[in-house]
């Protein structure tokens, strides 16, 4: 069993923000939401439609201040600022993204292996089984760490839609078990692997490095 210890200050403070952050962007999300329920009532009240602009302004505002806090404490650590210039070298994964990897995983202390990473998001997909041979559709695990797992969904389909290795994965995820789901979360699985050997290697993503092999371990794996 490992020792436990403490994480740097700097981590405990990305996590807060970028935890903060999602929160007001679930937020604004349920404001733009309301806001366009009251647009398309029949008798639209511009009093209630004012008040909600107003407060949508403000988590814009409140957001704005909380990325400038995110860029910030990554530049004020040359360190984190060294991996976090890595990950960013991954088709898909930008700052914020890096920023939540380094923070949930208290920049991968305790972390020793891509499994241990992935098992730790779960970012796995399980077959529901009822009796000893009927099996129910592939569902992700939802124990681990949410934000983790959050934090790559996006960063996924950017890179399915950008980048032709991640869009091949996709492609022959679905085309060999016919559920689209499946695509995503592979996906989101080998960029959160990726992002592991990047920062233990220190050494930049590249887009031709094994990229067959590594389409051919993808598939066998999935």
């Amino acid at each position: 069993m490992e020792d436990w210890i403490q994480p740097k200050k700097v981590f405990r403070e990305l996590r807060q923000i970028t935890r903060e952050r999602d929160q007001l962007i679930a937020e604004r999300t349920l404001l733009k939401n309301q806001l366009h329920a009251e647009q398309v009532e029949a008798y639209p009240s511009e009093q209630t439609i004012s008040r909600i602009k107003i407060r949508i302004k403000m988590v814009n505002g409140q957001l704005k201040e909380i990325l400038a806090e995110i860029t910030a404490a990554i530049k004020n650590d040359t360190e984190i600022a060294r991996s976090v210039n890595l990950l960013t070298s991954i088709p898909g994964v930008g700052i914020l993204t890096a920023a939540v990897i380094m923070a949930e995983t208290n920049g991968f202390e305790l972390i020793r292996s891509k499994k241990q990473l992935t098992s730790y998001a779960c970012l796995d997909v399980k077959e529901k089984e009822s009796g000893t041979s009927v099996k129910g559709k592939p569902r992700i695990s939802k124990r681990g760490n949410r934000h983790l797992r959050k934090a790559m969904y996006m960063p996924a389909l950017s890179a399915i839609r950008h980048s032709e290795r991640y869009k091949a994965v996709f492609v022959r995820i679905v085309s060999r078990n016919g559920i689209k789901m499946k695509g995503p979360v592979a996906v989101q699985r080998k960029l959160l692997e990726m992002t592991y050997t990047i920062y233990k290697t220190q050494k930049p993503y590249l887009v031709d490095h094994l990229q067959t092999q590594t389409i051919n371990e993808l598939v066998l794996n999935s």
